[in-house]
């Protein structure tokens, strides 16, 4: 697993898309700056549909890590 350490985490494991991109914006808006957000997903979707919000948004895709059928992003906000 990753050595990054979140500054906070949250879990869509079982949820569709859109639902982990409108819970990953939410979480993202409500953070400073420079700050590191966990979203775990198991949505193979989630992969594109934030990579495309980060292009718009700015924020910064630190890390993906793929393990046991869970995807755990790793955002930085801007």
């Amino acid at each position: 697993m990753s050595e990054i350490k979140p500054d906070k985490f949250i879990d869509t494991i079982g949820m569709k898309c859109p639902m982990p991109l409108i819970y990953f914006k939410k979480a993202l808006s409500d953070m400073q700056p420079g700050q590191i957000l966990e979203v775990v997903a198991d949505d193979q979707t989630t992969k594109t549909t934030f990579n495309s919000f980060l292009k718009q948004s700015g924020d910064e895709l630190v890390e993906i890590v793929e393990a046991e059928g869970l995807i755990h992003h790793f955002i930085k906000k801007k």
